[in-house]
């Protein structure tokens, strides 16, 4: 299936990549990895988005009163570090399936947090009895996913939560998308996370392509967002 969904124009299929990123390469070295990791966490906290995040996240968990949460695809961890500060008694379980990242998390506050548990993990096989969280998270790592993958994940974290909710890069129409694409190109050679940025553009998903994972993996799916903020997604079982 197209990233642009099963109606995507001949131009929208041709803004695709199967071309991993530097984050989800083996042949890359740590430090560049970790740099694109830093640059994400940066940006992030400097524009607000980990905070905006963690708000769409507590709105959804609203009327229960002691959480627990799964990230997955948690990266630098901001994420799970503000739902902890947020919300006094949510339990936050902390997970990546890249091992660096996870001995970071581990080594950070996170790992020492009494109401956190770090661990790797896959998102299509995640290690919790059904209905165990309240919420899981993926915010900003949906993209990484070929389709067949997404729609696993679709149907494991909906298996594990009473939500699963995606945060993730909006796919434009594809004029604009061109647009974007080319302001990021020039300096995608000299800087990991730019090139990782054209990349992830190219991966994202549209609205329409979501629908059809959500049917392939037999969940219900709501979206919100638009063309100029984060794409959200809110997935249960049906």
């Amino acid at each position: 299936m197209p990233r642009g969904g099963p109606d995507a124009s001949c131009l929208d299929r041709l803004l695709q990549t199967d071309r991993p990123e530097y984050l989800d390469r083996d042949d890359v070295a740590p430090a560049v990895k970790r740099s694109v990791v830093d640059a994400l966490e940066w940006t992030g906290r400097v524009f607000g988005s980990h905070q905006q995040f963690a708000h769409i996240a507590l709105d959804e968990i609203a009327d229960v009163p002691d959480p627990r949460i799964l990230e997955l695809g948690a990266g630098h961890g901001a994420l799970s570090t503000l739902l902890l500060e947020a919300h006094p008694t949510a339990q936050v379980m902390v997970t990546d399936v890249e091992a660096d990242s996870v001995a970071a998390l581990a080594a950070g506050e996170l790992g020492s947090h009494p109401r956190a548990v770090v661990r790797q993990m896959d998102a299509t096989a995640i290690d919790a009895p059904e209905g165990h969280f309240a919420l899981a998270v993926f915010a900003c790592s949906f993209h990484h996913l070929p389709p067949a993958t997404a729609a696993a994940a679709l149907a494991e974290g909906t298996r594990v939560a009473d939500k699963l909710l995606i945060i993730d890069l909006p796919r434009p129409p594809a004029p604009l998308h061109v647009l974007r694409l080319a302001t990021m190109l020039p300096l995608a050679p000299f800087i990991p996370f730019v090139h990782d940025g054209v990349i992830s553009s190219l991966r994202s998903y549209s609205p329409s392509a979501l629908r059809a994972l959500a049917e392939h993996a037999g969940v219900t799916i709501e979206l919100r967002g638009g063309l100029f903020s984060p794409q959200i997604a809110v997935a249960s079982r049906r």
